[in-house]
């Protein structure tokens, strides 16, 4: 009988294919931080509470939030990921960020770059910045 292996980076490239991803540092909650980019943005990002990750580190396990917004009548998205529970985090490379920002869209850097720059206007907002594959070292971290 074949051993089926599971391929993390073919499962890596097909989910963040036509994406970019906006760091963001805030002090500010989940829930607070999507309200204010959904009066912002005109959006309506929205918890799941079947979409979580889940992390399991020595005898705790940790859990971080996904919101998404899904265009109507497209295949278009965001998701925003919170970084952080606690001490943990989702992202050892990005510890100074406090939430990440995907846009899948139909341009998806040019998006993100309008994203980030909006998001520096919140004053809520430390830092929104436009984030490359090589600054993320642990992106199957965010599958879902």
């Amino acid at each position: 009988m074949a051993k089926l292996v599971l391929d993390m980076a073919a499962m890596q490239e097909g989910f963040f294919a036509d994406t970019a991803m906006v760091g963001i540092a805030t002090a500010t909650p989940g829930y607070h931080l999507c309200w204010m980019l959904n009066r912002h943005f005109d959006i309506n990002f929205e918890r799941d509470p079947d979409q979580v990750i889940s992390s399991q580190k020595k005898d705790n396990q940790y859990y971080f939030p996904i919101y998404q917004y899904l265009f109507p009548n497209s295949s278009h998205k965001y998701l925003l990921y919170k970084l952080k529970n606690g001490a943990e985090t989702l992202l050892p490379e990005a510890k100074h960020l406090d939430y990440v920002w995907m846009v899948q869209t139909a341009s998806p850097e040019i998006d993100a770059m309008d994203i980030a720059r909006e998001l520096r206007n919140i004053p809520d907002v430390q830092l929104a910045q436009v984030l490359t594959g090589d600054q993320l070292k642990n992106l199957n971290n965010l599958l879902m």
